[in-house]
């Protein structure tokens, strides 16, 4: 692929990645969104939040109260420091999510101090779709942003290319 990705054209109803701003956009969502895992429904809410950012598809954090008793568990590491920085959020902390036997390690992730222009995600909760059996945004399966770094959902209303494809490290 070359450096400069040449943009999907979006049909009817679709969004372009590439027409997301950077620095990202946060933007309120009003819709179902749910998580499973362990064959069990973890996290369900009809109101999130999305991160919008130039070749990635939405990011959806959910709020802290969306996820059942015991399914977040502070990562390894995660109360001694362990962190990922983002230069537009701030310091990410990690959660393994837990449904019985089943744990996904260092799943899912939250800013407990975001920055200024993120402060309305302080404590939700982001899930990497890779990690659980199933996402769905509006009853629909997403699929997991590709290159198991960054935390997008891809859905039918979002068109690419995406970051996190082959050849995309420079974009």
């Amino acid at each position: 692929m070359s450096s400069r990705p040449v943009p999907d054209t979006p049909g009817p109803g679709q969004e372009s990645v590439w027409d997301y701003p950077r620095p990202p956009r946060l933007e309120e969502f009003r819709g179902s969104i749910t998580v499973e895992l362990g064959g069990e429904r973890i996290a369900s809410t009809e109101r999130g939040w999305r991160v919008l950012e130039t070749s990635h598809p939405p990011t959806y954090y959910l709020p802290r109260a969306a996820f059942g008793d015991g399914v977040l568990r502070d990562a390894a590491g995660s109360s001694s420091g362990e962190w990922t920085w983002c230069e537009w959020k701030g310091a990410a902390s990690y959660y393994d999510l837990v449904s019985g036997s089943v744990v996904a390690k260092r799943a899912a992730w939250t800013y407990l101090k975001p920055t200024r222009d993120f402060a309305p995600l302080t404590g939700a909760i982001a899930v990497m779709a890779a990690d659980v059996d199933r996402c769905t945004v509006n009853g629909e399966e997403v699929l997991p942003q590709p290159g198991g770094f960054y935390g997008g959902w891809i859905t039918s209303w979002v068109t690419g290319p995406f970051k996190g494809i082959p050849g995309s490290t420079g974009w």
